[in-house]
């Protein structure tokens, strides 16, 4: 009886520690950095239309002018925790607010970005809080 219990439990630990090693790839995947260009910094001035402050990861909507129309971006930014950390607030920015931020594009081209940082009407600044590795290297701050 013993061998046979001992025999079960083994095998429910060999099967559960299969899961987890399964489950690790795509949490790693989802904190990616490969569709954005870190290579590159984009200068964006632009009409924010909707800050979202949601977990995992926050937003910035943007109208940019484009010629006669506007062209709407994507702006993705770290976690609500880690911005919290760098002096952020669910109020940091509102609708309708003027801001000039920098991104690192996506690789496809499509309008939407990594946020590095952001100059607001008033002069505030807001930096991303990502680390080191996250952001393009030798990008100067605003």
């Amino acid at each position: 009886m013993t061998r046979t219990y001992l025999q079960a439990a083994g095998l429910a630990g060999i099967i559960a520690g299969a899961c987890l090693a399964l489950a690790a790839g795509p949490a790693l995947a989802h904190h990616s950095f490969a569709m954005f260009d870190q290579t590159k910094v984009m200068t964006l001035q632009g009409k924010v239309t909707e800050f979202q402050w949601t977990n995992p990861h926050v937003f910035i909507e943007l109208d940019v002018p484009s010629g006669r129309t506007n062209t709407h971006w994507s702006i993705e930014l770290n976690s609500p925790n880690n911005l919290r950390r760098q002096g952020w607030t669910r109020t940091s920015l509102s609708n309708g607010d003027q801001i000039s931020l920098r991104i690192a594009p996506l690789r496809n081209g499509k309008p939407g970005g990594l946020f590095l940082d952001l100059r607001k009407a008033d002069g505030t600044t807001l930096d991303s809080g990502l680390p080191k590795n996250g952001t393009p290297v030798n990008v100067p701050r605003l």
